[in-house]
């Protein structure tokens, strides 16, 4: 008997039981459809993430710094003049602030407050930073320019706006040169960041950005303890980590303070990681359901021996090998569990599609041709793994005894 016999037999014999044929299948329709969402949506979640890591921009280095009042020194202004030592290693350095303050924000006859909390990611809130802020966090200038050292030095009323803000406030036109008001304060528009394009963190364009020492009036003096830097290159920025540890660590300890530094280069890393962990439990917890359907086709493909003990024996009797019978079953197997894994990969589909709509803002979300092709391969080869007893048990049938058979 040749495959392309085997193959018209199994989809007979398919054919003549669909309820059962389905039934059978369930479980592997069940678990590959399983396999694929879970681990599409892991994937989808991994996406945003790095996407949302690469638009802040490699080589950032977030350091945490605080020191009681009264110690001697002054963080911002130490940690400015170290950076600025280290030029070769080191792009920029800006405080990180972020005004908690109740701000409302107005122009013409638009207003929007910074306590606008029904819609956390339309909210437009006000920044501290230097006259790096734009490139330590990865900004662009889209227009005008970016703050100055005097800017930062003289406390100018200016600002910077993030390309949310922008839209918000002026639809369309250029707002460089234009007044806005921040509690009830003019402020001059010197410039406007582009859009950092990460979907569903609208809220890093939402932003206007003022010199960091308004923090006295706009942020109740309180002491400033988060800062970006932005480091070079990737062995650059191992290089500043550590020598920011060292000097932070020179002046700041657990009596008058505390401090930490770490790179958003080990988030990254530490993310993948953690996504591939999180693909691999899941993956092998939609596993047990095709192992829970392996096993029901081992069930039926022993029944299915049972019913066609007569029809081995005839076959037997006339000269078919071993394994021809070995072959007729396997095949049998294998096309219960690919049919069954082609219906798992189209349910899959469509409940990554739902899944990436409802749990992850709209982001439309298809399986990788990988998790497709390798649910599909492992379906298949678990219909051959676990076809493979009641086969052998089919072809160890003695003739006279089959042909006794009822």
């Amino acid at each position: 008997m040749n495959l392309m016999q085997a193959f018209k037999m199994a989809f007979k014999s398919i054919a003549a039981k669909k309820t059962r044929s389905f039934l059978t299948m369930l479980g592997i329709i069940i678990g590959v459809a399983s396999v694929v969402i879970m681990v599409s949506v892991v994937q989808g979640q991994n996406k945003k993430n790095m996407e949302y890591l690469e638009a802040m921009g490699d080589n950032k280095i977030q350091v945490y710094a605080y020191q009681n009042y009264g110690t001697a020194g002054n963080i911002s202004e130490l940690l400015y003049e170290y950076c600025l030592g280290m030029q070769d290693l080191v792009a920029g350095v800006t405080p990180q602030i972020d005004v908690w303050q109740e701000i409302t924000i107005k122009y013409g006859a638009k207003s929007y407050n910074t306590q606008q909390w029904d819609n956390w990611q339309d909210r437009v809130s006000i920044v501290l930073g230097s006259d790096q802020y734009g490139v330590c966090n990865n900004y662009t200038i889209g227009g005008g320019r970016e703050l100055s050292f005097l800017d930062i030095d003289k406390t100018n009323k200016v600002c910077v706006l993030g390309s949310g803000a922008k839209e918000k406030l002026f639809d369309f036109v250029d707002p460089v040169g234009e007044t806005i008001f921040i509690n009830s304060q003019p402020f001059l528009v010197v410039g406007w960041y582009e859009s950092m394009g990460v979907t569903d963190y609208s809220e890093l364009d939402n932003i206007v950005l003022l010199p960091y020492t308004f923090n006295r009036t706009l942020n109740d003096n309180q002491q400033i303890n988060q800062y970006v830097v932005k480091g070079r290159t990737a062995t650059s920025t191992t290089m500043a980590v550590a020598k920011l540890k060292a000097f932070l660590g020179g002046f700041i300890n657990d009596e008058n303070g505390f401090y930490d530094v770490n790179c958003n280069n080990d988030w990254a890393d530490r993310a993948q990681e953690q996504n591939l962990m999180q693909s691999l439990v899941l993956g092998a917890i939609a596993g047990i359901s095709l192992l829970v359907g392996g096993i029901g086709i081992m069930n039926i493909m022993l029944v299915t021996v049972t019913e066609r003990t007569r029809e081995i024996g005839i076959r037997k009797a006339i000269g078919a090998e071993r394994k021809s019978i070995v072959v007729q079953f396997l095949i049998e197997a294998a096309v219960i569990c690919g049919i069954g894994g082609t219906i798992g990969i189209g349910l899959g589909t469509m409940g990554t599609l739902i899944a990436g709509k409802f749990l992850l803002q709209g982001m439309i979300l298809w399986p990788s041709t990988t998790i497709t092709v390798g649910a599909f391969t492992f379906s298949v080869a678990l219909g051959v793994l676990f076809g493979l007893y009641p086969a052998i048990k089919a072809s160890s049938l003695q003739p006279v005894e089959a042909l006794r058979a009822e």
